[in-house]
């Protein structure tokens, strides 16, 4: 063999063993589905430097021990001093079987109740939901906790601002915790500044800094949207405190969200999940944080809160829809922004629709990441051909979170069809067994649908060569989205 012919040969080998080397790297690191598994390996295999790169960057779900630590020790101390009060838990006897599968699972996964009496009410439209809030915060006599993902300095953010500055000035212990990557603009704002010297904290959750890279998954994100109010008035759902408009991202306005507000026992459970939150990057203690859990209504309606993240059962809420899937029996409709299901959810839609069960999925037009959208239109086809609906909102980026289920049980979410919601980011869902709540949430869905364009199978395989292309391509790395 000439020269050239062994350096050739001594680099091919090189080559391959770093390839190998790499590959064990990622079968072993790495602690997600084995569909997610296979894409890194093929990712790292095709680019080996990028893609061992961004495996080592964003491939892990690595969790700091002090913050595993705090979040144990909260959990714990909530539970013993709650554990003298008395039960509020409804009874599922009067639930159907499969809603009673529903209670236990997420009971089991988030050692949550099932809590009777509590007045649910929800808002689908910006001003009107903050008008409301503003209200609430307004009416504040002892605390206002506020928990969420994004925070902007706009018009909202300044009117929720100004709103907790005058509660802070009558007293009322006001505190902010925002996510360090989601709340950037305001983090860095006269608005926080101005804020902060009227006497509310302020918490940076999961901090981001280009050093700590090497240590920790810089897009594990809190993603929660919480707001609690002297511990009984309660408000959750997809909305961030932003204008419609969203200014970082205003050609894909108006951003349609929805939330809901809860007055009653439920919403203890959304004050747990703010301090467990809270104190993970703030000094506080659990006795100074936890209120009592508050009486339940009359005429009060059963809710469980479900919260998961990477420091919890974190599969809980992919298992979660899982059941809720199955046990539709007439209807299902879902609404997501990113629709980046993992295998086991896609074949559960599937199946559901095969089954006879009138399924129907509503998804934005116009979607804010061009590789998720690309993402979630290569599985349109086995959708559709099993019978799935699939509609397209129009007038802008449907951001809310939903699932009704044969009118009679409701979730609305903070998290998305997707693994990053699955797997990664810390999120909160509301589970509610009435009727009318579902009827309401139905009607809203219904109004999302009526402003829709429906996906037709045959024109969708129509769609040109390059369109199948990029977005089978990109669904090839569904499993990392």
């Amino acid at each position: 063999m000439t020269e050239a012919g062994s350096t050739f040969a001594l680099g091919f080998v090189a080559e391959y063993l770093i390839q190998l080397a790499i590959g064990i790297v990622v079968v072993i690191r790495s602690k997600g589905s084995p569909q997610a598994r296979m894409a890194w390996l093929l990712l790292v295999l095709l680019l080996p430097l990028i893609g061992l790169i961004l495996f080592l960057a964003i491939g892990r779900i690595r969790l700091n021990q002090s913050r595993i630590d705090r979040f144990n020790d909260a959990q714990a101390e909530i539970r013993l001093l709650t554990s003298g009060e008395k039960s509020v838990a409804t009874t599922t006897d009067l639930l159907s079987p499969g809603r009673r599968k529903i209670v236990h699972l997420a009971g089991a996964v988030s050692g949550t109740d099932l809590r009777t009496g509590n007045l649910c009410a929800l808002f689908s439209e910006t001003d009107h939901l903050f008008d409301v809030m503003i209200r609430d915060i307004d009416a504040a006599q002892s605390s206002c906790n506020f928990l969420f993902y994004i925070y902007l300095p706009d018009n909202t953010g300044t009117r929720v601002g100004e709103a907790l500055k005058r509660a802070a000035a009558r007293g009322v212990e006001c505190r902010l915790l925002v996510d360090s990557l989601g709340a950037k603009p305001f983090l860095r704002s006269r608005l926080r500044r101005d804020m902060e010297k009227a006497g509310i904290r302020i918490g940076e959750a999961l901090p981001v800094a280009p050093w700590r890279a090497g240590f920790k998954r810089i897009d594990h994100r809190n993603h929660r949207k919480i707001a609690v109010i002297d511990g009984h008035i309660g408000w959750t759902g997809s909305q961030n405190v932003a204008d419609a408009a969203f200014a970082p991202k205003r050609r894909y306005a108006p951003w349609i969200d929805l939330m809901m507000r809860i007055d009653g026992p439920a919403v203890h459970d959304l004050q747990a999940l703010f301090i467990e939150d809270w104190l993970q990057d703030c000094n506080d203690t659990v006795e100074a944080l936890l209120t009592p859990v508050p009486p339940g209504h009359d005429q009060g309606i059963p809710v469980q809160v479900l919260g998961t993240g990477p420091l919890c059962f974190n599969q809980a809420l992919e298992a979660l829809v899982q059941v809720g899937l199955s046990q539709a029996e007439h209807e299902l409709i879902l609404t997501t922004p990113y629709l980046v299901p993992d295998q086991t959810t896609f074949s559960s839609l599937q199946t559901s629709a095969r089954s006879g069960v009138s399924t129907s999925l509503i998804v934005p037009a116009r979607n804010d990441s061009p590789l998720v959208a690309a993402a979630s239109r290569s599985f349109y086809e086995g959708l559709l051909e099993a019978g799935v609906e699939i509609y397209e909102y129009q007038p802008g980026l449907l951001h809310a979170k939903t699932i009704s289920i044969d009118g009679h049980t409701s979730v609305v979410a903070t998290a998305n069809l997707d693994r990053r919601s699955f797997e990664l980011n810390a999120e909160v869902s509301v589970i509610v067994f009435d009727r009318l709540f579902t009827q309401r949430l139905r009607a809203v869905q219904e109004v999302y649908i009526d402003d829709s364009q429906k996906v037709h199978l045959d024109t969708w395989r129509q769609r040109g060569l390059h369109r199948q292309l990029l977005q089978n391509g990109a669904g090839v790395l569904a499993p990392l989205l």
